[in-house]
């Protein structure tokens, strides 16, 4: 009898939720910043709808070098996590303009932007 192995998972029986979804995207660091994209506050929308999963993120500035390479990362990510039949889509989008303000309390510290809390 033959085996035959595979690199990605087996399809998930539990259906995945957004916190879920937010955790493999921390996985994803902008390499300009040295952050997770999630910290950083880029991601703005998880929508997941069945076999149909919507991202809406940003960057932190419309003319960022790694752009595509993050999206790239962040679909690679998802496609470790994801069932097989669940296609992702990540729109890229420009409102509202990303702020300093938008990280986690944490990033903004270890990034020193510390006044940026104090909005």
């Amino acid at each position: 009898m033959a085996f035959t192995t595979s690199l990605r998972l087996a399809p998930m029986t539990a259906v995945l939720d957004t916190e879920q979804i937010r955790a493999a995207l921390r996985k994803v660091v902008d390499p300009e910043v040295g952050a997770n994209i999630v910290d950083l506050g880029l991601i703005y929308r998880i929508e997941l709808d069945g076999s149909k999963l919507l991202i809406e993120m940003t960057m932190t500035s419309p003319a960022c070098p790694m752009g595509e390479m993050i999206v790239d990362d962040a679909y690679a990510e998802l496609d470790r996590i994801l069932p097989t039949d669940c296609q992702p889509e990540i729109r890229l989008v420009w409102e509202p303009p990303w702020a300093p303000s938008m990280m986690s309390e944490k990033c903004r510290r270890s990034l020193g932007w510390d006044e940026a809390g104090s909005e």
